[in-house]
């Protein structure tokens, strides 16, 4: 059962995932496998060296990551290139996974612009964190220490609620308290097990 969870800026989505994998779920993190691929001594660091240079490690040799996105953002061109090089290596990784988890196992893929990318209907179901985008903002000014103004920019540049509601197989509302937010995830992912044995 692979199924693809997301949700704006602010929703709670790493809490999410973090219910799921204590639920059982094998949870499948495309930003965290990003970094790792470009970890000292990988293979993609190498390929990332070769194609920016070496001012782009820190004196540890590990790479720069602020340096790596001022050097992209705003150039497409150079983001393609970084791109074709961490994109082939996180999908390998993401395939191992896949193919480690056990049988009958939900497989969650946690993808921040699931909705963005169109690719929802890659997945047998997909979970779509929700709360009103004045939530968001709320949490940002509290937690991150963000202006309002971040904040509000942050979240226009992601899907609208409207756009991301629309690829949910289920809606996790994410407005009450932790308790209520973990109860709504067990009652979903016992659906999830229940079809996964039945296929």
């Amino acid at each position: 059962m692979r199924v693809g969870l997301t949700g704006g800026i602010a929703s709670g989505k790493s809490t999410v995932a973090a219910i799921l994998a204590q639920l059982g779920a094998v949870v499948i993190d495309a930003d965290k496998l990003a970094r790792e691929v470009v970890e000292r001594g990988t293979p993609g660091l190498t390929a990332v060296v070769e194609a920016f240079g070496e001012a782009l490690l820190t004196p540890d040799g590990d790479l720069d990551r602020p340096a790596m996105g001022t050097l992209v953002f705003g150039d497409e061109a150079k983001r393609r290139t970084l791109e074709q090089i961490v994109h082939p290596l996180v999908f390998e990784r993401i395939v191992a996974l896949e193919e480690a988890a056990p049988e009958g196992a939900v497989v969650v893929h946690d993808i921040p612009l699931l909705a963005e990318s169109g690719r929802g209907d890659t997945f047998d179901a997909v979970l779509v964190v929700d709360v009103p985008p004045e939530t968001q903002v709320e949490r940002m000014l509290r937690d991150r220490g963000w202006t309002r103004e971040d904040a509000q920019a942050r979240i226009s540049s992601q899907a609208t609620r409207e756009e991301r509601l629309a690829v949910a197989t289920h809606v996790i509302d994410n407005t009450g308290s932790l308790e209520d937010l973990r109860l709504r995830v067990e009652e979903v992912y016992a659906g999830l097990t229940d079809a996964a044995r039945a296929s």
